[in-house]
């Protein structure tokens, strides 16, 4: 649990003038991580690490909707907390694309990007992260994991309170989830390190913005700790 003096201690700090931060103090608070825990692991498909950890604006003529370097910062800070999560016996959904054939009418897309070329495999889940056979696989249509797919009734089900997200992009599918999850009445934590975009300031814009409304972001370390806590008291 992150006291309320650390409320600020994010990577927005270098980019919100000080008078945004007063203006939004009044939502300072103590941050934790929310009871009966799922993990939501958002969009980690191939396509946004493609090219490798370049600049994503380099790669954007050859690899279209690649994260480059922030993709691939995140591998292993999202490698430790899912492996947490599996230590802590949480669910885990991971979520992407639905690119099956004659799955939606022309038009039903998550963004107004016009469409991109796209190859066998870039939805598919990468490597660094693959799904294990308990694991489940949503595939959606709309940028929000909610949207259209079983989730609320699987959530239902498991008895889940909580969610904590990580993946991709903070400013779209990331953002999306975390609202309508908010909205729908569950607890939601972000995981700061664990969360990117293909620009750095459009991450920390939205990433302050969801702090202060809608979750509670979190550093991987706080997040984990809070997980391997829980792997110790269970019997």
């Amino acid at each position: 649990m992150a006291s309320i003096d650390e409320f600020e201690n994010h990577c927005w700090k270098d980019i919100v003038p000080a008078d945004d931060l007063r203006l939004y103090s009044k939502f300072r608070r103590q941050t934790r991580v929310g009871p009966d825990a799922a993990l939501l692991v958002i969009d980690l498909y191939n396509l946004c690490f493609k090219g490798g950890p370049g600049e994503p604006v380099d790669l954007e003529e050859r690899f279209p909707n690649s994260c480059g370097k922030y993709a691939h910062a995140a591998i292993e800070p999202t490698q430790k907390l899912i492996a947490a999560a599996r230590r802590a016996k949480l669910p885990i959904f991971y979520c992407t694309q639905d690119h099956r054939p004659n799955n939606r009418p022309p038009g039903a897309i998550s963004t107004k990007r016009p469409p991109i070329d796209i190859q066998p495999g870039d939805y598919d889940i990468h490597d660094a992260f693959k799904p294990q056979p308990h694991d489940i696989v949503i595939y959606k249509q709309r940028a929000s994991i909610f949207q259209g797919t079983p989730l609320a009734s699987h959530l239902s089900m498991l008895g889940i309170r909580s969610l904590i997200l990580c993946g991709e992009a903070t400013s779209g599918c990331v953002r999306a989830s975390a609202v309508d999850g908010y909205s729908a009445g569950y607890f939601i934590n972000i995981v700061e390190e664990c969360t990117f975009d293909r620009a750095e300031l459009t991450h920390k814009v939205n990433l302050f913005d969801l702090h202060h409304k809608y979750a509670d972001v979190m550093h991987v370390e706080e997040v984990v700790a809070h997980l391997d806590g829980q792997s110790a008291s269970r019997p």
